[in-house]
């Protein structure tokens, strides 16, 4: 099935509106292994973990012996808010807003394609993390309203098989480059799509069975970005949440299992339920304008988990100021916690900014991109 060649089948759909052809390859997608001898999956090359309050990969801590400034980076993993490599689109209405400059169209196949090309470039910088969420993230950055239908997940749970084809590209991108994805599933802007509970506990399971056809060991999972704000479901709430990880944690593939977590809106600490059972704490920075808040925040997280030492982790912080003696990341990092950076096309910017508004230009193609990944490689040293 790796080597179905379907991308065609994927712009006749789109480009000339043919809806009914969905159904139909999503069906010769998921019964194919029941004629095909099933393709064993490929040997893998980066298989992340943890240890304590560290993040090893292939046995080893990141950044091995790295000190900056006379602060440890050796365990950290630095990482930046990339959600859309897989964006798509199902609402007619809304998909004309992410036309390319240069074709007037959108073209989802594309964005992967150049989201793929740049990884390379940001590993180079020491970007040994990002995050890709199955539902995205609002493309303006910041929306009240969310009309576009952005998501993996049909209805009842299942997948599209054309988003789940776009995630194998990056992923194996990434296996390649030993680069660690932390995997969201579900955004507030698009989890009332699913219509249950029981399809929410469906694509928990689904998602799991795709990463584990690619026997995947580089990819953590974020249950949901930002628990905290407007889920249609309690299940992903900060109250139950816990139960999906403890879902996925309860399964065993091969022998592993995948190291999972939820995120918490800007500013706020982990639930106590959140803390005794994820494998690493998630902390976001929107808001927090002071980056003495930003130490802050780690020590109450960690006074939380007690004697457990456990990984803490920014993967969203839409604040800057990389020039600056005192900013977020640099708080983050003396305080050893891992920062992530945010960045979205904000008003008046065009397709070089911003790497959460589609269309996106995925190369380091604007001044604060360019800041960000500049800091980033001081800090980290950058990797080969």
């Amino acid at each position: 099935m790796n080597t179905l060649p379907i991308h065609f089948l994927n712009r006749i759909m789109i480009q000339n509106r043919l809806p009914w052809l969905t159904p139909l390859v999503g069906l010769l997608l998921l019964t194919l292994p029941v004629f095909c001898q099933k393709i064993k999956p490929p040997k893998r090359n980066t298989t992340v973990s943890i240890r304590g309050d560290q993040f090893y990969i292939n046995g080893k801590p990141t950044f091995q012996g790295r000190s900056w400034n006379g602060y440890k980076i050796e365990g950290l993993l630095p990482n930046a808010r990339l959600v859309q490599g897989i964006y798509d689109d199902r609402n007619s209405s809304t998909r004309p807003k992410w036309a390319y400059p240069d074709t007037k169209t959108w073209d989802a196949d594309r964005n992967t394609d150049e989201f793929v090309a740049a990884m390379p470039v940001w590993k180079a910088h020491g970007l040994l993390a990002f995050t890709l969420n199955l539902q995205g993230g609002s493309p303006e950055g910041y929306s009240k309203d969310q009309p576009w239908i952005n998501s993996m997940f049909n209805p009842n749970g299942s997948y599209d098989p054309f988003y789940s084809r776009r995630l194998h590209r990056i992923l194996n991108k990434a296996d390649e480059l030993g680069m660690v994805v932390i995997l969201g599933l579900f955004y507030f802007g698009q989890d009332q799509y699913l219509k249950n509970e029981a399809a929410v506990i469906n694509a928990v399971d689904n998602t799991l069975d795709i990463l584990a056809d690619g026997d995947y060991r580089n990819v953590i999972i974020e249950i949901n970005n930002e628990c905290d704000i407007r889920y249609d479901h309690d299940i992903l709430k900060p109250e139950r949440v816990h139960e999906l990880i403890q879902r996925v944690k309860n399964r065993k593939i091969r022998g592993h299992r995948f190291l999972v977590s939820t995120s918490f809106s800007g500013g706020k600490i982990p639930t106590e339920n959140v803390v005794r059972e994820a494998d690493f704490l998630l902390l976001h920075g929107n808001g927090v304008k002071d980056p003495a808040r930003i130490t802050e925040m780690v020590q109450q997280t960690r006074a939380l988990a007690g004697n457990r030492k456990v990984p803490i982790v920014f993967n969203e912080d839409d604040h800057f100021d990389f020039d600056k003696p005192a900013n977020n990341f640099r708080s983050a990092t003396i305080a050893y916690a891992s920062w992530g950076f945010f960045d979205y096309r904000m008003k008046g910017e065009g397709l070089d900014d911003g790497y959460q508004s589609p269309p996106i230009n995925w190369q380091i193609s604007s001044p604060r991109k360019k800041a960000f990944f500049d800091y980033l490689k001081e800090i980290t040293g950058g990797l080969p």
